[in-house]
């Protein structure tokens, strides 16, 4: 039997050892071996690793070591409730009952004070000084209803089309990353809430979990409709054979990130470190912690092209094996433009969140952006938009200045603090607010919204008018 002090005695590369549930293994010799490299095994040599192998472990790995993993024996009983003790989370506050939350801001406040550390500054952080991001909420909030009276509204009909495919509301699960870390079962739970209520649901490529699984875990392709969102790998195969695999599992549309090429600088990620890594199943990203801090989106990353232009849209569609391509992250009307004349199906219009480049435009100037300079794009391709969306007010809003759809993120995430009962709850939330804003609209199915119902006076000085500035006199930069 060992010790946990006999066990910190081995915490280098030339001489490893780790605990995990109980047993000691020396890893020396599986280190260069490991598929996700040394360095996450080395950030628990002479320790115990219990949490992070069981993150993205399945239990029945360990009862057939691999070659180089050594087990040694049992932990000491004495040190064994110490060991435990290392394993446990910081007790929280116990989340209120699903049934008293009534809007997304109480999924919010709840997960807040309820998941642990890393995941909130994960999921709720953004760029720099946070501009963006609450800009995306101030945006909606400058719009104004111009309600129209005395109409049957008796019945009204959220059902819609998004590339085809039927859905029983105007909006979708936007993709976010590494769900797992709110809930073990995380784009597992989100499949099947999302089944239960009719709305599409976009895988990430940064998936906890397989696509296969997360597919399976609702009602499966042929009574669901699942898309993938994509982050190109520098290694190019690697994304042919994702979409191939994408494909297989009856994914129906492809999602390209295009705002992406690098991660912003989301400091309040930054200042937590990574305790307990974690892994994509799908895209292989392993978070870490290096000189700059323990930012999961920006190490997470690393793999994304940056090479990414115009130019690899025919070589996407290509591989993509005629599934519609949407790109999105567009941000300008002359983005969207040329999104049309390179034969995409649809746009999404969005800053991500707020996370990327701080002082980005909200998806809803752009929106307007695209009515003043192309309005002609809305007759051509499916124009979403997400970020910031957060009441069935904010949802209309945005489909009576022509959006097709909504994307719907942050909300998702804290609203799986619940499971997929959370999942399904938020939707049934954001569907009876939109019914009830058609309602006192005068609208009753979605063939009728239209600008008119809308006042943007308070933003509309805010939106550009050309492709360039009107008011500067631009001349090029040489190169030094």
């Amino acid at each position: 039997m060992y010790t946990l002090e006999d066990i910190a005695a081995h915490a280098n590369p030339k001489d490893c050892w780790i605990l995990i549930k109980g047993t000691v293994y020396d890893v020396t010799k599986f280190l260069p071996q490991h598929p996700g490299g040394a360095e996450v095994i080395l950030s628990y040599a002479g320790a115990d690793a219990t949490g992070a192998y069981e993150s993205f472990h399945p239990s029945s790995l360990l009862e057939t070591p691999p070659p180089g993993f050594k087990s040694l024996g049992p932990l000491s009983p004495s040190d064994l409730p110490i060991s435990r003790n290392l394993e446990l989370e910081v007790k929280r506050p116990p989340k209120p009952p699903l049934h008293t939350i009534i809007n997304t801001f109480d999924f919010e406040t709840i997960a807040e004070r309820t998941v642990a550390p890393k995941t909130w500054a994960f999921y709720s952080s953004a760029a720099t000084d946070l501009l963006s991001m609450k800009l995306n909420k101030e945006a909606f909030d400058q719009v104004l209803f111009r309600p129209r009276v005395m109409r049957n509204v008796k019945s009204v009909y959220t059902r819609t089309k998004i590339l085809g495919f039927d859905t029983g509301v105007p909006f979708f699960i936007a993709p976010t990353a590494m769900q797992g870390m709110i809930n073990l079962d995380g784009e597992k739970a989100v499949a099947e809430g999302a089944g239960e209520e009719n709305v599409i649901h976009i895988i990430s490529t940064n998936s906890s979990h397989p696509i296969a699984d997360v597919v399976s875990s609702g009602k499966g392709p042929e009574q669901q409709t699942h898309f993938l969102q994509l982050y190109v790998n520098t290694d190019r195969p690697k994304t042919s054979q994702l979409l191939a695999d994408a494909k297989a599992c009856g994914l129906r549309a492809v999602f390209v990130t295009v705002d992406a090429h690098i991660s912003g600088k989301r400091e309040a990620d930054e200042r937590l470190k990574v305790d307990i890594p974690v892994k994509s199943a799908v895209s292989g990203a392993i978070s870490h912690n290096d000189r700059k801090g323990g930012g999961m989106g920006r190490l997470m990353g690393l793999y994304i092209d940056r090479t990414l232009n115009w130019e690899d849209i025919p070589w996407i569609k290509s591989v993509a094996g005629g599934l519609p391509i949407v790109l999105k992250g567009i941000q300008t009307a002359a983005d969207a433009k040329l999104a049309v004349e390179y034969g995409v199906q649809g746009i999404v219009l969005s800053n991500h969140g707020g996370r990327n480049l701080d002082t980005s435009p909200p998806a809803l100037f752009t929106l307007l952006e695209i009515h003043k300079i192309y309005p002609e794009v809305f007759n051509a391709l499916e124009v979403y938009i997400d970020g910031g969306i957060r009441r069935g007010t904010d949802i209309f809003k945005a489909l009576c200045l022509g959006a097709t759809a909504v994307g719907i993120g942050r909300p998702y995430l804290y609203a799986l603090n619940y499971g997929a009962e959370g999942v399904a709850h938020l939707t049934q939330i954001l569907k009876d607010e939109l019914e009830t804003t058609m309602r006192m609209c005068g609208v009753t199915d979605l063939s009728g919204v239209h600008p008119g119902l809308v006042n943007t006076r308070k933003i509309d000085a805010l939106v550009e008018d050309g492709i360039e500035h009107s008011y500067v006199k631009w001349r090029p930069r040489s190169k030094i």
